[in-house]
C-alpha cells in the first residue's frame, strides 16, 4: 500500500511514518513525500483557510495510491485570547471519495510574532526569527515554534501527529 503525502518537509513526513506504526492495517504502507500547493495564503488565518489547504494538498497527490495526507498548519479566531488566534494543524486523509479531517490542539504564539504575522504579512517561520525566539528561519521544519515555547514538551512532530491521529479515526479497522 502506498499513502502520498503533499509536503517535503521532514518533520510531517516522519510524523506520518511514525503514525502509520500504530495502525496495524497501515504500518507497512510506503509513504511517498510529493511537493504539493496547499493553493492558500502562506500564513492561513482562519479555520477554513487551513481547511481549504489541507483539502488541496491531499486531493493533487492523490495518484497511484490508497491515501493521500495533505497537512495545513495556520491561525483560527479564538474569542478572548491574548491575540484573538491560535494555531492549528489540520490534516486531510483523502481516499479518492471523500476527505478525513482531523485537527491538533491549538495554543497561541507570543504577541510579538502575532504583531508579525497580523500586521506584517509574515508566515510563523518568519515572525518566530523576526522576534528573536530562533536563530532557525525554518523553525517550522525543525521543532516549531511551539516546541521553542513549551522548552519541547509538544513539538512541530507531536502536533501534527495529533491531528493524523483525529483524522485516523474515520478510516480505522
Amino acid at each position: 500500500m502506498k499513502i502520498n503525502i503533499g509536503s517535503r518537509n521532514k518533520i510531517k513526513i516522519e510524523a506520518l511514518e511514525e503514525i502509520l506504526k500504530e495502525y496495524p492495517h497501515l504500518k507497512d504502507a510506503e509513504v511517498v513525500a510529493l511537493e504539493a500547493a496547499s493553493g492558500v495564503s502562506d500564513q492561513p488565518k482562519s479555520l477554513g483557510e487551513s481547511v481549504r489547504g489541507a483539502i488541496n494538498r491531499a486531493k493533487s497527490i492523490f495518484k497511484d495510491c490508497k491515501y493521500s495526507v495533505g497537512i495545513e498548519s495556520g491561525l483560527m479566531a479564538v474569542p478572548n485570547s491574548k491575540s484573538g488566534f491560535m494555531d492549528v494543524c489540520v490534516c486531510a486523509i483523502y481516499d479518492g471519495e471523500e476527505f478525513h479531517l482531523g485537527l491538533s490542539s491549538a495554543w497561541e504564539a507570543p504577541n510579538k510574532v502575532m504583531k508579525h504575522m497580523l500586521e506584517d504579512g509574515m508566515d510563523m517561520n518568519q515572525a518566530a526569527y523576526k522576534a528573536g525566539l530562533t536563530d532557525n528561519p525554518t523553525v517550522g521544519s525543525a521543532e516549531g515554534l511551539v516546541g521553542i515555547m513549551t522548552k519541547g514538551r509538544l513539538t512541530r512532530k507531536d502536533y501534527t501527529k495529533e491531528a493524523m491521529r483525529t483524522a485516523l479515526i474515520h478510516i480505522e479497522e
